[in-house]
C-alpha cells in the first residue's frame, strides 16, 4: 500500500488519480475538515502535521510513503517568526512521520521538497544541479533543506530508503497564484509589459512531476538520492507568455518594456520579489534524473500548457 500525504493538494490530488489509474493500492491522507472522497482509494484523516501526530493507523500495511504535505511558501508571511512556523511542520512534522514510518516497516519514503533548497536564482547558462551545495535563503527553503538532511540521516540509521525530489515551479490544471493570474490576463486580452524579458526559467508540468514520482516508487537507482525535475526546456518569461497565449487560443499582447524599468517600478511599489521571478533566471539541470533513472518528461512544454489552459476553462 502507498500512503500519500497532502492528498487534496495540487500535486497530491493528481498523484492519487494517477496511481489509481495505475491500479495501485492507495491510502490518501486528508485533513479532518475535508470531506473529499477519492474513487478507488482509501482515505484517512490526519488533522495536523506536527511532532506529536500519531501516524500508526495511517501507516498500517504501508510500504511506501509519498510525502507532499507541507506548510507552503506564502508571500507576505505575517508570522512573528516564519522560520519557526515552517520548521514545526516541514521539519519536525516530516521527521516525526518518517521515524514512525521506519518503525512501521515502510520500505521507501519519497519526499517532495523544493528547488528553493538550491537557492532563489541562477546566472543564465549556469543551472542548478542536484548535487550542488544547498543555498536556501528564505524560511521555506531552509525548512525543506533541514527536512532533507534529517531524512537522509534517518535513512542511514534505519535502512529505510529515502528519495528526495526538488521541483521547480509546477503548473497544470488547477494551478494557482501568479501562473493562474497570467493565464487570466492573457485570456482577457490584457496588454502586459513583459515582451522584452530575456531570462531563462525551468518549469515542470504537473503530469511530468507526477510521472517522476511514480518512476521513483520502485526504481533501484532512486535510493537515497536527490533529483531535480523540469520539463527539460527553459523559457524566458516573454516566450512563456506567448506559448501560454497559444495554448489559450488568445494572442499574447506583450509590450516591450525594458527589464530595468520593470525592476525599478517593482522596487518603488515594494514588489522586488515579483520582479525577480518575472525577470530573473532559474534553471535546473536534470541530467542526473535522466541518466540515473532513465526518465524523460512525457509531456512537452506546449502539451503541459495546453492541459493547464484546458483546466482554466473548467
Amino acid at each position: 500500500m502507498i500512503l500519500i500525504t497532502g492528498a487534496t493538494g495540487f500535486v497530491g490530488s493528481r498523484l492519487v488519480e494517477r496511481l489509481v489509474e495505475d491500479n495501485k493500492v492507495i491510502r490518501a491522507c486528508i485533513r479532518q475538515k475535508n470531506k473529499i472522497i477519492f474513487p478507488g482509494a482509501v482515505t484517512t484523516q490526519i488533522d495536523e502535521l506536527t511532532t506529536n501526530t500519531d501516524w500508526a493507523a495511517a501507516l498500517s500495511d504501508v510500504k511506501t510513503v509519498i510525502h507532499s504535505a507541507a506548510r507552503v511558501h506564502v508571500m507576505n508571511d505575517l508570522s512573528a517568526d516564519p522560520l519557526v512556523e515552517f520548521r514545526k511542520v516541514n521539519v519536525e512534522g516530516t521527521l516525526n512521520l518518517a521515524r514512525q514510518a521506519a518503525t512501521a516497516g515502510v520500505r521507501r519514503f519519497i519526499f517532495i521538497s523544493s528547488i528553493k533548497v538550491n537557492g532563489e536564482g541562477t546566472e543564465s547558462g549556469k543551472p542548478y544541479t542536484a548535487d550542488d551545495i544547498p543555498a536556501p535563503s528564505d524560511p521555506y527553503g531552509i525548512s525543506k533543506q533541514e527536512a532533507e538532511q534529517g531524512l537522509l540521516r534517518l535513512a542511514a540509521e534505519t535502512g529505510m530508503e529515502v528519495v528526495i525530489i526538488r521541483p521547480v515551479l509546477v503548473y497544470g490544471p488547477g494551478v494557482k497564484a501568479n501562473f493562474l493570474s497570467m493565464m487570466k490576463w492573457l485570456s482577457k486580452g490584457i496588454p502586459l509589459p513583459l515582451g522584452a524579458i530575456h531570462n531563462k526559467r525551468s518549469l515542470v508540468a504537473l503530469d511530468n512531476l507526477v510521472d517522476l514520482v511514480v518512476t521513483c516508487l520502485n526504481h533501484p537507482g532512486a535510493v537515497n538520492q536527490v533529483f531535480l525535475v523540469s520539463d527539460g526546456e527553459d523559457l524566458s518569461t516573454s516566450d512563456l507568455l506567448r506559448r501560454m497565449g497559444k495554448a489559450l487560443d488568445k494572442p499574447a499582447r506583450l509590450l516591450p518594456i525594458p527589464t530595468s524599468w520593470l525592476n525599478l517600478a517593482a522596487i518603488l511599489v515594494g514588489k522586488r520579489n515579483v520582479a525577480q521571478r518575472l525577470c530573473g533566471s532559474l534553471q535546473v539541470d536534470i541530467t542526473k534524473t535522466r541518466k540515473l533513472l532513465g526518465w524523460k518528461p512525457p509531456l512537452t512544454v506546449d502539451q503541459g500548457l495546453k492541459r493547464a489552459a484546458e483546466g482554466l476553462s473548467k
